[in-house]
């Protein structure tokens, strides 16, 4: 063997403990900080491989998050055996399985499929759940299965959930209250350098990072090779930032590694491998515990890490770029310390460091849940109530990802269909499981895998929006060889096989294209998989600018798109994002359809129904097919129902307000008098205001069928249907229209403000001493003096007390510049008029 003596040294000890608990309850919970041998150790000597001890029963399983950090585990422990991958340890990811004979690393993908067809695991004896303090939603959702085989299958099922974080107390309880193990941290400090940039750099949006921040990231790997020994680790969100810094740091004094999900298996070989030269590793989240990188002393993060959001309204999600949490932080930090002394240099403050989340969200709260949703109806429990998880499913993203498995065939009355298994087995999201099955009768096998591959994982940041494009540059013979195009043929195999193991689920699975669409070329062989996978997404170009998709939410075409161009009527999009604050999505990758491609594929959001609503300002009846929210013909309906239509009138009544009806001067006086009653006496005076006409509405309506019809309501006569024949008789005499003044005047009452309102000319008032009051007596009626100009002098309520005290002041204001017209010294005992002196014979 290859274990030195010093080698997992903290783990040595734990050793003796993890293998009493689990003999003692069967289950334990391993708190191990990364490097101190976990990972590749703790299964080996569970094994008895290593460590000593006599070799528990049944195989040992190891799940890992991710296919990298599987092989690398893979890898190291075959090697410490001295031997190759696939003797006494073994791995088995997608597309790639050398099973061993005591240790299986597997990753929770694959283990989720294997525990829907062999429930029993009856090969296992102990299962190991790595990094579960990841979070990530296939490992909660493996634990959760494996949870329910230890209780109704395998009680004799060892379970170990180990954690590179000391926050061990859900995950005991979780298994039942189950003892933890806890080994010390590798004995080498790390020192903290706080290294923000020189100058504020804009916070991350949607997957955008501020280039100056990405500049400053470089600079600080220049800086780190300068001050400290050893290879560096730097730690960015995502493949694109990784690329552009190693363009950036193309002459530093050392070699340049780039490790990411898509990374090729060379380049991951060479970064778990010591090296001769000094090195610079750009990494993603990958790196954070899953790996150790040998001869690292510095670590760099950009404090920054990718995230899925989904738009469970829209069907759209993507990842989104958000500021690390203070764990992960800590988990970056502790590569530098894992061989020797190191040193982290964090691109922001030490106050900016206190105000981060202290971790990051579970999967489970942010991730798109149909995947999770098949797998547990597949497992018995379609809602998940039954499952042992840490955090349960949010209900709203739970209720979408049932709707599009209903949508999809896979459920029906709650539990899972035949079509259902079958598409899980494909071991993709139910979405491109259901775009291969359905999608390989009609442009054969070969292209239906081809195009689910393609969808399967991002495309690379040479790639375009154009699908298709990019679909033809991976078919062209003689292309050069890459990671990517590896990749892709690797899946379209497995594809095929699972489609073929499966056998058909609906209709024949050939090899060739059927020539409907093969004639049609590229892009219809192309749209068609696209758009079975996401029929809501097929969109239509709207006038103007930008499309609308089936879902009813805008999309829009980037300014350098490869689409642009042509302006194409029909997209077929396979990935969208909505930016934070727009309404539209952004189009990442789409295929050019036509109509009839729309049509085929997303044939299940065709509708012909009749439409009779308010639109446009009147009454539409229509009847209209529709794809989804795109409208594709419409035609008048000869005979429309009346009670709809005017159903529909009552529709644009609420919406653009009452007044659409005819409103006289003699509908709009009464309403104000009735108005007036009601507030002042309250019932059985009826309400008039804006909601309680729009109850009283439709008994107004009989017989009216458009807009036109709406000013031949006589709203008046409506109104005073609402009042009683007492209240009739007595309108006048409470709130009557006009009010007889004494200069014989009959002047209007203004019932618009919160009073009754008369507005007269002082002179016409001359010897009254007081107003009527109105509403029997209750309100007194607020008298406006005007002036012979008819301009406001004065207002009152009292006019006795006007005469006796205001009447002075305003008769020295207005005399000299109304000298023609009357100003008595006793108003009380003049002659009201409204006329000039001489017109009056004074």
């Amino acid at each position: 063997m290859h274990i030195s003596d010093a080698e997992g040294l903290p783990v040595r000890d734990a050793v003796p403990a993890l293998r009493a608990a689990l003999d003692d309850g069967g289950a334990a919970v391993l708190a191990a900080p990364p490097g101190t041998g976990k990972t590749t150790l703790v299964p080996l000597a569970l094994a008895g491989l290593a460590l000593g001890g006599p070799p528990g029963a049944g195989k040992v399983l190891v799940l890992e998050p991710r296919r990298l950090a599987a092989r690398a585990a893979a890898r190291r422990m075959a090697w410490l055996l001295g031997e190759r991958v696939g003797g006494r340890v073994g791995l088995t990811v997608r597309g790639e399985s050398r099973p061993g004979t005591r240790v299986d690393v597997v990753t929770t993908g694959v283990v989720l499929q294997r525990l829907q067809s062999d429930p029993e695991l009856a090969d296992v004896g102990t299962v190991i759940l790595d990094e579960c303090h990841e979070r990530h939603l296939d490992a909660d959702t493996a634990l959760a299965f494996l949870l329910d085989v230890r209780a109704a299958l395998r009680p004799d099922l060892r379970v170990v959930a180990a954690s590179a974080t000391a926050d061990t107390g859900p995950w005991a309880r979780l298994l039942g209250d189950a003892p933890v193990v806890e080994t010390p941290a590798a004995l080498h400090p790390v020192e903290t350098v706080w290294a923000p940039p020189p100058r504020p750099v804009a916070p991350p949006h949607g997957m955008r990072v501020d280039p100056a921040l990405l500049g400053h990231v470089a600079a600080t790997v220049r800086r780190a090779l300068a001050e400290r020994d050893g290879d560096v680790l730097c730690f960015l969100p995502g493949a694109g930032e990784i690329a552009r810094v190693a363009g950036m740091l193309g002459d530093a004094p050392a070699e340049i590694l780039q490790v990411h999900g898509q990374a090729p298996p060379a380049v991951q070989d060479a970064v778990l491998a010591p090296s001769g030269r000094r090195r610079v590793v750009l990494a993603t989240s990958v790196a954070e515990s899953s790996l150790t990188v040998p001869g690292v002393r510095a670590v760099v993060d950009g404090g920054l890490a990718r995230e899925p959001r989904t738009d469970h309204a829209r069907g759209l999600g993507a990842l989104t770029t958000v500021r690390a949490s203070r764990a992960t932080a800590a988990q970056r930090a502790g590569r530098a310390g894992r061989e020797a002394p190191g040193t982290v240099y964090r691109c922001w403050t030490e106050a900016e460091h206190e105000r981060l989340p202290a971790r990051p969200r579970p999967e489970i709260e942010l991730a798109d849940l149909t995947g999770f949703a098949l797998q547990t109806a597949c497992w018995g429990d379609p809602g998940a109530s039954g499952l042992a998880l840490l955090d349960p499913p949010p209900p709203a993203a739970l209720d979408a990802a049932r709707t599009t498995l209903r949508a999809l065939g896979a459920l029906e009355d709650g539990g899972v269909t035949g079509r259902g298994r079958a598409l899980a087995r494909i071991g993709r999201h139910p979405r491109l499981a259901r775009a291969l099955v359905d999608g390989a009768p009609e442009v054969g096998s070969r292209a239906a895998a081809e195009i689910v591959a393609l969808l399967s994982e991002p495309p690379p940041r040479s790639a375009g929006d154009d699908l298709t494009a990019t679909w033809r540059a991976l078919r062209r013979p003689g292309r050069p060889a890459d990671a990517h195009a590896a990749r892709w043929r690797d899946e379209v195999r497995r594809l095929r096989r699972a489609a073929h193991d499966d056998g058909p689920v609906e209709g024949p699975a050939g090899d060739a294209p059927s020539d409907t669409w093969a004639r049609r070329g590229d892009d219809a062989v192309a749209g068609v998989v696209v758009a079975l996978a996401f029929p809501e997404r097929v969109a239509r170009a709207r006038r103007g600018s930008g499309h609308l998709m089936a879902s009813g939410t805008g999309a829009v075409l980037d300014a350098g798109s490869a689409l642009a161009g042509a302006r194409p009527a029909w997209l077929a999009i396979a990935a969208a994002d909505r930016p934070s604050g727009s309404a539209s999505a952004r189009v990442r990758q789409a295929v050019v359809i036509d109509e009839e491609v729309a049509r085929f594929a997303a044939a299940p959001l065709l509708e012909t129904a009749e439409e009779i609503a308010w639109r446009d300002g009147d009454v539409a009846a229509r009847r209209v097919e529709r794809l989804g929210a795109i409208e594709l013909d419409a035609a008048p309906l000869r005979d429309p129902d009346p009670e709809r239509m005017r159903a529909a009138l009552l529709e644009g009544l609420r919406a653009e307000g009452l007044g659409l009806l005819n409103w006289t001067a003699a509908a709009t006086g009464l309403r104000r008098r009735l108005a007036f009653l009601h507030h002042a006496l309250g019932d059985p005076w009826p309400a008039v205001d804006d909601a309680a006409l729009l109850g009283l509405v439709p008994q107004w309506l009989a017989g009216a069928r458009r807009r036109a019809d709406l000013k031949r309501v006589d709203v008046a006569a409506m109104l005073r249907g609402l009042l009683a024949w007492d209240q009739a008789k007595r309108l006048d005499e409470y709130a009557p229209e006009r009010v007889e003044v004494p200069s014989g005047s009959r002047i209007r009452v203004d019932y618009s403000g919160e009073r009754p309102v008369l507005a007269v000319k002082l002179q016409e008032l001359f010897g009254w001493d007081a107003a009527p009051r109105l509403a029997g007596g209750r309100v007194p009626l607020v008298v406006h003096l005007l002036s012979p100009a008819g301009r406001p002098a004065a207002v009152t309520a009292d006019l006795a007390s006007f005469w006796r005290e205001g009447y002075r002041a305003v008769r020295a204001e207005l005399r000299g510049r109304y000298p023609r017209h009357p100003w008595p010294e006793d108003p009380a005992q003049a002659v009201p008029t409204k006329r000039t002196k001489r017109a009056s014979g004074s």
